[in-house]
């Protein structure tokens, strides 16, 4: 009997055993498959990574003590978070090429002007050590009302005669090159595209006239970025988008998507778009249409209406999703981007390219 006992026992070790081991291995196997899943978050498509616990652990390490800029959604100080940007107008026509300091921009805004030519708006968080930051033109009064969105300090040189009274608003923190002595003029161009200023500049004369460099309490900005480190967000129900054309006629400018960086590069004139100062290409993690109907005053300046709502695209991380944009007010709160079921669109960290397109001519996805 006692040796029955014993080979009872032992066959029944082996079979635990077993059981055992295919349990761990059906547990290892699904965990490779959960990392690996596509999963819906916040109505987001979002390709998880396979992080261990330690690295979300070092993540939190390298990032303790810092907090997610209102910009860029990357990490920034908290004493860097609480500063409004500064939003400098450039000069984008064929002479004005290269531009300086372009490639530091958080955030790139771009529409047409008169006679067809684009302008850029560009947005600059805590970028202290720029010495070289144009050339700088003059204002229009949508590139103002979006960087009013952003609560910056906008920085131009001259005006059109319909942006006058929007830059008279106290609401408004705008600096005009013309009355600064904090720009200068270059001897390497011709006006009025050799125009510049600097960081230092921009705060010295934003300072003298007493305005406020840090966000007010309550202020709710444009953009929504992932907040996790191991993620990207892929556009919901994107399709693929390697090129995009946009169709401007004048600077004729596209971008191309990057696979080892993630970004698109940006080019306009025919060849890569280059920051003067850097060497380096623009390029971009976000890129965001806002389709608008056509309207112009009498001498050809466009009055396009940019709050109320209308169509748009995002176009991230190699996809791209058709959109809605709605902004409430003209010169309060921020324009929002929702996808179709009305969920509110998360970029991924990083850089922001936004475009006014007139509705009468899309731009072009290529796969």
């Amino acid at each position: 009997m006692k040796k029955r006992r014993k080979r009872r026992t032992g066959i029944q070790f082996v079979i635990f055993s077993l059981v055992a081991a295919v349990s761990i291995l059906t547990v290892i196997l699904v965990m490779g498959k959960l990392t690996r899943k596509k999963v819906n978050i916040d109505n987001s498509v979002i390709i998880t990574q396979k992080d261990t616990p330690t690295d979300m652990t070092e993540i939190k390490d390298t990032h303790e003590g810092m907090v997610r800029s209102l910009l860029s959604g990357q990490w920034v100080s908290k004493e860097d978070y609480q500063n409004v940007p500064y939003a400098v107008m450039y000069s984008n026509i064929y002479d004005a090429m290269p531009q300086s300091d372009i490639g530091q921009a958080d955030v790139v805004f771009e529409s047409p002007v008169e006679g067809g030519i684009t302008r850029m708006c560009c947005l600059f968080e805590n970028k202290t050590d720029l010495e070289k930051i144009g050339p700088v033109r003059s204002c229009r009064t949508y590139f103002l009302l979006f960087a009013k969105e952003f609560e910056a300090v906008y920085v131009h040189f001259g005006y059109s005669e319909y942006a006058a009274g929007y830059l008279q608003r106290a609401s408004f923190h705008s600096l005009d090159g013309m009355n600064y002595c904090n720009f200068y003029r270059s001897s390497d161009r011709v006006a009025p595209h050799n125009a510049y200023t600097s960081w230092d500049g921009i705060t010295e004369s934003a300072e003298y006239k007493g305005y406020k460099l840090t966000y007010p309490d309550g202020f709710v900005p444009p953009f929504t970025f992932n907040t996790d480190d191991s993620k990207k967000i892929v556009p919901e129900n994107g399709a693929s988008c390697k090129k995009l054309d946009m169709n401007y006629p004048y600077n004729d400018p596209w971008f191309e998507y990057d696979e080892k960086t993630g970004k698109y590069l940006r080019y306009q004139f025919g060849a890569a778009q280059i920051d003067r100062e850097s060497g380096e290409q623009l390029s971009f993690d976000n890129i965001l249409i806002k389709y608008v109907t056509p309207a112009y005053y009498e001498n050809g300046t466009p009055n396009y209406k940019i709050y109320g709502s209308g169509k748009g695209l995002f176009v991230s991380n190699g996809y791209a999703s058709e959109v809605t944009w709605i902004k409430e007010s003209e010169s309060e709160g921020a324009t929002k981007y929702y996808y179709g079921d009305g969920t509110e669109i998360v970029m991924n960290p990083g850089k922001t390219y936004v475009a006014l397109v007139e509705n009468t001519s899309e731009v072009t996805i290529k796969e």
